[in-house]
């Protein structure tokens, strides 16, 4: 963001100002723009907005002086104020990109996600090529919960930069967001469905829980309607166990049926490598490349189940003199001697299509050789790359039996992407339908998988990529997790308060308070005047009822980020309601009722009424105490009736 917000400056210098002024105040306003000029350079970002401001007293009709003073006061944490200077911008020059950009930026960082959607909406159609607007919008709609809409933003923003690791591990985390959302939805609606059954089996096998896999897919195969393969799966699990006949059994149960299932055929080869017969199995192997290398690429690290060492060097060995010889091509060659090595096949980075400002890309229109094929038949002769670009080429999308059809083609020929979109419109048009959410999580989950292989690829084991993974973890309250990460990020920067601060955070938060008031005491030492490390040590002596220390520590956090403020003072008042200062609590606690959305400031200052004997005060709280909680009741039931994710009791 650094280097983007430099040229983005560089660019407004250029922009001729001084001939619409006047002559006399000339000399003034160069001025100005040259202190702001030279406190931007020396990051003295608050000096740089003041400057800013007195030229736009002089001209205030220029927008790039507003962009300018909205930038600077972007920079130095005033995201309200430079909401006014970029809105103002915006009305003099509405097609100018930067403070649309940045209004959707700051209205995020204000907590006002839906209010951003808009202006980032719009700087997408202004500049398509920048990626700074996708990204934007992708916080934003993950703020609202908006998990599709995130994962599409995201999308379009690390195919314009895929080098971009902050993007890759966002997109993870929506994805992940809408794995969990379709998880829950799972176990609320379809627990006891062959979808859940299946999934709660494929997570007991890939944990080598294998009894329970067994359990768990024999009831599924025994429920109708259910996934595609199960048998296959199910051959897959023996195969880890060295049951090979009842792989056999399954395998060709599979093949038996009413659909070809790719999977059954790349399982029987994988017995044929048990058997020895290397030249056999690669005979299948090559059949199903044919047929579907798609396929074959994405599954071919199943080939490894169960292969010991010894089978794993011999069929490499083969494969080598195979392809030495001339006898096997090379794409092939390089899927299957990944595949018995056991390492799953690298996923390429996700493409869009169409505008890259459009919500939704349309699934129909895909080029493909299969356009007017029957992609019914594709799908019962197990030719899943076929099916599914006989589907997606064609305008039969509008049909919700087409759309299932794409999502399960689509995931196992590997297109995971496809998979989540054709799912995801799915859930749009039967909100309720259980195959839409196996398949989405299914196809997400690997979509995750390759966001965070991309970011780690860029930053391997770099305290950065710990730090981000903390991050996650603590989010989802995995804190065992977290706080290993964090670890891991303070041992490769020993000097860097930000894994410390990570770290007592995650402490905090799962009520380890002596291990959090150390950690944040070590992080205090290395940046004493750190205005969120002062505010994290002030909450947790609160917490542990240590009035006078909490005081020192959170006066010196008012200087943190403005939207913090009312959280800082509604802690200063509980510290004076500790300590009797029952004035100095009130005003504390009035200041800081911007942060109360659920009551609890309003019931603290009922409470502190009550003690003085001001009855009609405390009447006046509890009546705020009860329309917040009606106003949360009735955001609860539309969360409800939206099938939401349950919000905490206090956030």
């Amino acid at each position: 963001m650094r280097s983007f917000l430099k040229l983005v400056m560089l660019f407004l210098w250029t922009v001729p100002v001084f001939g619409i002024i006047q002559s006399e105040d000339t000399s003034q306003f160069d001025s100005l723009l040259v202190a702001a000029r030279q406190a931007q350079a020396r990051s003295d970002y608050a000096a740089a907005a003041n400057y800013y401001r007195q030229a736009v007293k002089i001209n205030s009709g220029v927008a790039e002086l507003w962009a300018n003073l909205g930038l600077m006061e972007h920079e130095a944490g005033d995201y309200t104020q430079a909401i006014q200077s970029f809105q103002k911008a915006a009305r003099l020059a509405p097609s100018l990109y930067v403070p649309n950009l940045f209004l959707g930026i700051d209205y995020v960082h204000i907590g006002k996600a839906e209010e951003a959607v808009p202006f980032l909406l719009k700087a997408e159609r202004i500049n398509a090529a920048d990626p700074q607007a996708p990204l934007s919008l992708g916080r934003a709609y993950l703020s609202l919960r908006s998990f599709p809409a995130a994962i599409r933003a995201y999308t379009r923003a690390v195919t314009l930069n895929p080098r971009d690791s902050s993007a890759w591990f966002a997109f993870g985390i929506s994805i992940l967001d809408q794995v969990e959302a379709d998880g829950r939805k799972m176990s609320t609606e379809g627990q006891n469905s062959s979808y859940a059954k299946a999934l709660l089996a494929e997570s007991f096998a890939e944990q080598s829980r294998f009894k329970e896999a067994v359990d768990q897919y024999k009831t599924v195969i025994a429920a109708n309607p259910q996934p595609p393969c199960m048998r296959s799966e199910l051959g897959f699990v023996y195969l880890q166990q060295h049951d090979d006949p009842a792989a056999e059994s399954e395998f060709t149960a599979d093949l038996q049926e009413g659909r070809t299932c790719a999977l059954a055929a790349l399982g029987q080869a994988r017995l044929r490598i048990d058997a020895d017969a290397d030249e056999e199995a690669l005979r299948l192997l090559k059949m199903l490349w044919i047929r579907d290398p798609g396929f074959v690429r994405t599954n071919a690290s199943l080939l490894a189940n169960g292969l010991s060492s010894d089978q794993s060097s011999r069929v490499a060995g083969f494969l080598n003199q195979l392809h030495d010889a001339g006898g096997i091509e090379t794409d092939l060659y390089e899927s299957l001697l990944l595949g018995v090595r056991g390492t799953p096949q690298q996923f390429s980075a996700p493409v869009t299509s169409g505008n890259s400002s459009t919500n939704r890309a349309p699934i129909g229109n895909q080029s493909s050789s299969a356009a007017g094929h029957d992609a019914d038949s594709y799908y019962r002769l197990g030719r899943d790359g076929l099916c599914a670009g006989g589907v997606g080429s064609s305008q039969s999308t509008e049909n919700t039996d087409k759309l299932l059809l794409l999502a399960t083609c689509s995931w196992m020929k590997g297109d995971y992407q496809l998979s989540s979109r054709a799912s995801s419109e799915l859930e749009a048009r039967v909100p309720h339908s259980l195959a839409a959410r196996y398949w989405s999580i299914k196809a997400n989950e690997k979509l995750a998988l390759l966001a965070f292989s991309s970011f780690e690829q860029l930053e391997p084991d770099s305290e950065r990529t710990h730090l981000l993974l903390g991050d996650m973890y603590r989010q989802r309250q995995r804190f065992d997790q977290a706080e290993d990460e964090y670890k891991r990020a303070s041992a490769l920067a020993p000097k860097d308060p930000a894994p410390l601060f990570g770290l007592a955070s995650a402490y905090s938060v799962d009520s380890k308070m002596d291990e959090a008031l150390t950690t944040a005491k070590a992080a205090l030492a290395m940046s004493p005047d750190d205005p969120d490390l002062n505010l994290l040590t002030g909450e947790i002596l609160v917490a542990r009822r240590e009035w006078a220390p909490a005081e020192t520590l959170l006066k010196k956090s008012l200087d943190a980020k403005p939207q913090m403020l009312p959280h800082v003072h509604v802690l200063l008042g509980e510290v004076y309601q500790g300590m009797g200062r029952t004035q100095d609590a009130i005003t504390q606690l009035q200041m800081g009722l911007a942060s109360d959305e659920d009551g609890s400031v309003y019931y603290r200052l009922a409470r502190i009424y009550s003690t003085i004997g001001n009855k009609a005060a405390a009447d006046d709280a509890i009546e705020h105490v009860k329309a917040l909680q009606k106003k949360r009741r009735a955001g609860a039931a539309i969360a409800l009736q939206d099938s939401s994710a349950v919000q905490d009791d206090i956030r």
